[in-house]
């Protein structure tokens, strides 16, 4: 998954695609957020254009929120109040969260449902 770095920009393409931002909170070593990566997001941008990007909880790496405001990865994902990983955020228009979180990846036999349904349900708020 791309690092985020603007998620003005990445929006504006997802939106130009007509999806949702999906952005996946993640941590280095968490063997789901692996999962969720590899088996879900991965062929889901592959197959769908899935516009997807990463933030890790540790990383200083700066990225530019929704306001067009400088931070890092990790200060975002304090900002977002996201405490779980992996978490996955659904973004329509404006930064607003179009879907609820996708938080945990404890139960993957129906992950890939929740998964659905949440995009589903971001997708039409974009309509």
């Amino acid at each position: 998954m791309p690092a985020a770095r603007s998620l003005p920009q990445a929006l504006q393409d997802a939106l130009a695609r007509r999806q949702p931002l999906v952005a996946m909170a993640s941590l280095e070593g968490c063997p789901f957020c692996r999962m969720v990566r590899d088996s879900y997001l991965a062929p889901l941008q592959r197959e769908q254009g899935l516009a997807v990007v990463q933030l890790d909880m540790d990383s200083r790496a700066p990225v530019t929120d929704f306001a067009g405001q400088a931070s890092t990865q990790g200060a975002l994902l304090r900002a977002w109040r996201v405490d779980s990983y992996p978490t996955l955020l659904f973004f329509g228009r404006a930064g607003v969260e179009a879907a609820p979180r996708l938080v945990g990846a404890s139960i993957p036999d129906f992950y890939g449902a929740y998964l659905d349904e949440r995009l589903r349900l971001a997708r039409r708020n974009l309509a």
